[in-house]
């Protein structure tokens, strides 16, 4: 149940007062200090909204003020004054029920000047406590045209904490920085949801700040991707978050500008819960990650160790290695074709084309193993066939020039165009349907967000449509995809991306996607979990990318799947790419470690539990620490350097436990739930097992 309370004093300011038009310096996001008593008291009894008589606002969790009351929302015009304060003219509520179940909403006018009235409607939903929806809007009221050069909302600056603030960001870097930060001074990223280089974009729009005590998300909940921004930024007054756009706008008298639906929460711990509410409230509006099927979860092997300049009899020496160890996939990578956009069979490896492939894929499951190609879609190379028959599927930017695939030296296909998807549903049903493939890797930075297109021969009715319909793109493969075989594994790897959550219900596997650590591995594992579900199936990617280049503990521990590229029975000669230290070939002191981890992996399957992500703050909690609920058994995992000390084990069920260490076998002692502590000394990890102490133990 929401509440409303309006104060006398209130109502007494809000008729006083009178709205002002408010210029502020860019960027913005300055903020300023009203000083004005608060009016109106939206809650929730978790979430509070207070505003002013400018319907400015501030944001608390309980009776624990979290900002300062700020104009959280603004438009900029095109002479770049803010409007920010409206004065308070009109309110109701009302009881709802609708997609996110029952609820309340709350409804607000104010006017600026007399010429610009702003419509807020606060939700509260009873299955959400502390989370608000918010539909904002702008209505020129004037009897001018009104141009707006762009807009902000659920701007507010999370105070300061002694202990500091982390950050969750959505967007996609070239830089393939981490997606949780802490927030340092200086701190600061635009987190745009377009094109942050000419192959990296897209992601996921939400971002997240938060304080050891307390946390602030915002995002958007459109069903279809928007340009739009997310900034965060560490700030003498505390942590910045907001959504914002500088998409211009014309409002002719009486036209509106209606901003996409929001949605604000207050939380505890990491970013975990905010996403995990995001992915339920996406889901309620139509859109959610597929039905999983069983081969998503089988452990994998990944020939890209052996490169481009791979052999077929390479893959096949080394492939009854991978299956012997408990490898289930066998993925020929990059290299079987001749280009990316024609992809056409390289007649060097398979001389008899399309007989050869089918061969090689019906060897591989002859061995007892699930073939798996890799596949590039939207990358054309310059020279290729297809770019000379077919120019016109190219994405073209206002000027006309076409965008590059920077790792590939190739050019980006217009996704919205119905010749480029039909020429991609077509290689899905070769690859599938004729060579015998069971699953397809899609990969590429590229994949993830492409730019506006303005390529006249696609008659788009607007260029955005090229970045919003990207997601109908991939929803088509996979719709052929499982119409050839219903188990078929779409994997999407959106090289170092932030992952789009709107491809979401195109894929039902994705990798850690080219971690730069074992760090980056553990916080996308638990960043997917949320977003997809606290059973989605996550493979850590290569684990020769981990840490020490053999760090399956960190595969194991947030439920990932393990992958590896290992050769066999000898390093590559031919790739390109340097080697780790120590090579990559399976030596047989790595076997005996690549073992152990699968077995143990096979043994209990974690992806298919629940991950419990509300239970440790991967910002605060030292040492880093995740837990799974499977088998009827609680399995944590602790991450450090190195630790000397106790760590907690939370979310037991109630009772005596047994503890195991999950990696060594050996007895840690039994605990009482819900919460105990165990001392504990360690270097890199620790895997903990705790098993209710009436049953037995093998």
């Amino acid at each position: 149940m929401s509440h409303l309370i309006l104060s006398r004093r209130g109502v007494i300011a809000r008729l006083m007062s009178a709205g002002a038009v408010v210029a502020l310096a860019p960027p913005a996001l300055a903020r300023i200090a009203t000083g004005d008593a608060p009016t109106l008291r939206l809650t929730d009894g978790v979430l509070a909204i207070e505003f002013d008589s400018g319907l400015h606002s501030r944001i608390l969790r309980g009776e624990t003020a979290l900002t300062m009351m700020e104009p959280a929302d603004a438009i900029r015009l095109d002479d770049q004054r803010i409007v920010d304060r409206f004065l308070l003219i009109g309110q109701g509520s009302e009881a709802i029920s609708g997609p996110h179940g029952a609820g309340h909403v709350h409804h607000l006018r104010g006017s600026a000047e007399g010429r610009i009235e702003k419509h807020v409607s606060v939700t509260f939903l009873d299955r959400y406590p502390g989370l608000a929806l918010l539909d904002i809007a702008y209505r020129n009221t004037g009897p001018d045209p009104l141009a707006v050069a762009g807009w902000q909302a659920a701007t507010h600056d999370l105070l300061p904490h002694p202990d500091g603030a982390w950050s969750f960001s959505g967007a996609s870097y070239p830089d393939r920085r981490d997606w949780v930060q802490p927030v340092t001074p200086g701190f600061g990223q635009r987190n745009f949801m377009g094109m942050n280089a000419s192959d990296y974009g897209g992601g996921t729009p939400v971002a997240v700040v938060w304080r050891r005590d307390a946390g602030l998300a915002v995002g958007h909940i459109d069903i279809v991707p928007r340009l739009v921004s997310l900034p965060v930024a560490g700030q003498p007054g505390g942590t910045r978050i907001a959504i914002a756009s500088d998409e211009p706008a014309l409002l002719a008298p009486g036209a509106t500008l209606q901003l996409p639906p929001l949605f604000l929460m207050v939380h505890e711990g990491d970013h975990f819960r905010p996403l995990d509410a995001y992915r339920r409230l996406m889901a309620e509006r139509g859109l959610a990650a597929p039905a999983i099927p069983e081969p998503s979860y089988a452990p994998v092997w990944c020939a890209w160790g052996y490169g481009r300049e791979f052999t077929t009899d390479e893959i096949l020496t080394a492939m009854p290695k991978a299956r012997e160890i408990g490898l289930e996939w066998a993925v020929l990578d990059d290299g079987w074709q001749t280009s990316e956009g024609d992809w056409k069979l390289n007649r060097r490896k398979f001389p008899r084309g399309d007989a050869d492939m089918k061969a090689f894929a019906d060897k591989i499951k002859a061995a007892g193993m699930r073939p798996r190609l890799w596949l590039a879609p939207l990358a054309a190379d310059p020279g290729t066939d297809l770019l000379r028959d077919h120019p016109d599927m190219l994405l073209l930017d206002r000027t006309g020039a076409a965008q590059n695939v920077s790792f590939w030296d190739a050019f980006t296909l217009c996704p919205a165009y119905p010749p480029v998807i039909e020429y991609f549903r077509s290689q899905v049903r070769r690859i599938l349907g004729e060579w015998g493939y069971e699953g397809l890797k899609l990969d590429g930075q590229h994949l993830n967000g492409v730019a506006p297109c303005y390529n006249p021969a696609h008659n788009h009715a607007r260029p955005e449509e090229s970045y919003e319909k990207l997601q109908d793109f991939w929803k088509a493969l996979y719709q052929e995809a499982m119409a050839i075989n219903p188990q078929a594994v779409m994997e999407i790897c959106p090289c170092g991306d932030s992952f789009a959550f709107h491809n979401i219900p195109a894929m039902n596997h994705t990798p850690a996607s080219d971690p730069t650590s074992s760090w980056q591995i553990r916080l996308k594992g638990k960043s997917f979990k949320a977003m997809m579900g606290p059973s989605a199936p996550f493979a850590g990617d290569h684990v020769e990318l981990s840490d020490r280049h053999n760090d399956f503990a960190s595969h194991y521990g947030i439920g990932a799947i393990p992958s590896t590229k290992f050769t066999w029975p000898h390093d590559p000669t031919h790739t390109t790419d340097p080697l780790p230290p120590g090579g990559i070939a399976l030596t047989a002191e790595k076997e005996a470690l690549w073992r152990k981890w699968i077995a143990l992996y096979r043994a209990n399957m974690l992806p298919k539990g629940e991950y419990l992500g509300g239970l440790y703050d991967i910002g605060f909690d030292k040492p880093e620490a995740h837990a799974i609920r499977a088998n009827r058994r609680m399995h944590y995992a602790f991450y450090a350097d190195s630790w000397s000390g106790p760590v907690t084990l939370r979310g037991l069920p109630p009772g005596r436990h047994r503890l195991t260490d999950s990696f060594t076998g050996q007895p840690l002692g039994t605990v009482s739930g819900p919460v105990a502590t165990l001392p504990a000394h360690f270097e890199h990890f620790l895997l903990v097992e705790a098993a209710p102490l009436q049953e037995k133990t093998a």
